[in-house]
């Protein structure tokens, strides 16, 4: 019997985002097409089964946890504990788990982090419960949380539309993808982050008055920069210093710049350096999936 299970999900980006009306059945959220696609940081997410009627519990580490080490956080509301319940109640399975949640990808910066460890917890409470359902039903599930989560249980790269929950894989051959990827199906991303975080609703907000901006495939670029000028500043510093494609993540503050030589990847690092354009800087793989471990 499976006791405990551990699942690396990756962060997500955007290599478009075309934002459309707002839709009140939505709850006031705006129409969206986009490509994702999985960024190589991962957040580790490990759940164990707990004796009957004890509940859940949820731990948290990580050297970046922004707001969600604040003691005014509400483990409750976290994405994790959410994912939990909705497939708790969907297979009619008591939560009496524990959550462990390694976070290494950026907190509240455009990647998907909160996405990730919901998709991770569906995936790893699958396992445990040995529900063995299929990655279209707990795509079912997450669609009920959140935009991002039905693209993070599967990663890859894929288009999103409806509000960003409606999920066709692609391949990273795709003719809408390679150009995008600066030609090659698996590149190296840079990724720029901050220390400061942005308010997905207040990007939204700021799109609404701003409106897109000329030529940016992120449309929310153009709000997100005007709230977080170094985000532009690291952009500009990324396209001048050889990157294949530089643009903000999602709603950002995080940068991602796309190189496909060691040159270009060491002139970037070294002009975000010099220009202090970032307070970080990963590298990673993309595309990239979720990894599941089975531990006992």
């Amino acid at each position: 019997m499976t006791t405990c299970v551990s699942v690396d999900c990756p962060a997500k980006t955007n290599l478009t985002l075309h934002v459309g009306e707002r839709h009140a059945e939505w709850g006031g959220r705006h129409a969206l097409e986009t490509i994702y696609c999985a960024v190589g940081i991962y957040d580790t997410v490990t759940v164990e089964a707990k004796p009957c009627g004890t509940g859940f519990s949820l731990d948290l580490s990580g050297t970046h946890l922004g707001d969600l080490a604040a003691s005014t956080s509400d483990m409750r509301r976290n994405h994790a504990v959410l994912a939990m319940f909705a497939i708790a109640e969907a297979c009619g399975h008591e939560p009496d788990v524990s959550i462990r949640i390694d976070k290494r990808i950026p907190v509240a910066a455009g990647l998907g982090g909160g996405s990730a460890d919901a998709a991770a917890t569906l995936l790893a409470l699958n396992t445990l419960w040995e529900l063995d359902w299929p990655v279209e039903r707990l795509r079912e599930i997450a669609a009920t949380l959140g935009a991002d989560m039905p693209f993070c249980v599967s990663g890859g790269v894929a288009l999103g539309t409806g509000f960003g929950e409606r999920i066709t894989d692609l391949s990273p051959e795709d003719e809408r993808v390679l150009p995008l990827l600066g030609g090659s199906p698996r590149t190296t991303m840079l990724v720029g982050a901050y220390l400061s975080q942005l308010s997905t609703p207040e990007v939204y907000s700021t799109f609404d008055v701003l409106g897109a901006g000329a030529g940016n495939l992120n449309e929310l670029q153009n709000a997100a920069v005007s709230l977080h000028p170094r985000s532009g500043v690291a952009i500009d510093e990324a396209l001048a210093a050889g990157a294949d494609r530089a643009f903000v993540s999602g709603s950002g503050p995080t940068v991602i710049a796309i190189v496909n030589s060691d040159e270009a990847r060491e002139a970037v690092e070294r002009r975000w350096l010099e220009r202090d354009a970032v307070d970080r800087i990963i590298a990673a793989e993309a595309p990239a999936v979720p990894c599941e471990r089975i531990l006992r």
